[in-house]
């Protein structure tokens, strides 16, 4: 029995397991939403509201400490600069999980995971102008 065994295996050992919510928390920071399975999404949303708890902090120790989670000083840099200011008046609930589809390979239920301020800080799609109607005189 499980009884009180909190988390997911993933049919994973420990290490493989690490490095998968490592990988998809820093793609999350790097990118601010990403598609996964929801299993995969809600484990990783676990970690990623610490981390960003911790860059709300600000600190230095809370910067060794997301570092000793995520080694990607990029990544840690943009969560610290851009990503924690963001936050700073709340107090928890910084990603929101949205269930998408059925993956068609195995049928896997899919879910973005993404910030609750995504929409705002997206970067608006440029529209490609309409042609310029150019009329070539044949002379």
């Amino acid at each position: 029995m499980r009884h009180r065994v909190d988390g997911r295996l993933f049919g994973r050992t420990a290490n493989q397991r690490k490095a998968l919510l490592r990988g998809l928390v820093a793609s999350l920071f790097e990118h601010q939403r990403i598609e996964t399975t929801v299993a995969k999404a809600k484990e990783a949303k676990k970690i990623a509201e610490r981390i960003i708890t911790l860059g709300i902090k600000g600190d230095l120790h809370a910067k060794r400490l997301a570092l000793s989670y995520i080694p990607h000083r990029a990544v840690i840099s943009k969560l610290f600069s851009e990503i924690a200011p963001r936050f700073s008046g709340r107090n928890g609930g910084y990603l929101r999980i949205v269930q998408t589809r059925n993956r068609v390979k195995d049928a896997s239920p899919m879910a973005v995971l993404e910030f609750i301020d995504y929409e705002d800080v997206r970067k608006p799609r440029v529209v490609k102008s309409e042609k310029k109607e150019t009329k070539k005189t044949t002379t």
